[in-house]
């Protein structure tokens, strides 16, 4: 019996060096995005004229991956918005979207190569917290990979309510390093 009892915790400590191996390289995986975070100028809310703050300050994180012959890009985007008094102003975007890119890095502009649009943003920037702030995370586009190098770019559009002017031109981030 003791030594079914040693092959046991052998099997256990074999188990448990595993898992830990495992667990690892799950997060050294994480750690190799390649990221930019750049802050975008201050935007005024052009329907409101009242007394109160309605500017909005943007910063954009956006990260690039090539793991298993694939790129993989995201962004998360970070507001400081106007103080919102615990209540959440539904009337402020008609529209709000992240517009992320996979792009080939090459001479001259680098090609898109994959893009979608997050329109999710609005629903976040309108439910911000009582201080105005909070964050909003895009989904992982996945792209095969060549030999290329590749990156991650963004920008954001807004469509503020009652101004009737419909998406304004884009807020440009700095792009994520290549990959």
């Amino acid at each position: 019996m003791p030594a079914l009892k040693r092959f046991a915790v052998t099997l256990l400590a074999a188990a448990a060096v595993t898992g830990t191996t495992l667990a690892t390289a799950g997060t050294a995986s994480a750690a190799s995005y390649h990221c930019t975070t750049s802050t975008s100028k201050s935007f005024d809310d052009p329907s409101y004229s009242g007394p109160d703050s309605d500017n909005w300050q943007f910063t954009v994180k956006l990260c690039a991956q090539r793991s298993g012959g694939y790129i993989y890009t995201t962004a998360t985007v970070y507001w400081d918005g106007p103080y919102s008094s615990n209540t959440n102003n539904h009337f402020t975007f008609n529209n709000a979207r992240f517009h992320l890119q996979t792009k080939k890095s090459q001479r001259g502009p680098d090609k898109v190569v994959q893009a979608a649009n997050y329109n999710g943003l609005e629903h976040a920037l309108e439910n911000s917290s009582a201080a105005g702030n909070g964050s909003y995370k895009t989904g992982t586009l996945k792209y095969k990979a060549t030999a290329a190098s590749y990156l991650a770019d963004g920008y954001i559009q807004l469509d503020w309510s009652g101004d009737g002017k419909g998406y304004r031109a884009p807020i440009l981030f700095t792009a994520s390093p290549t990959v």
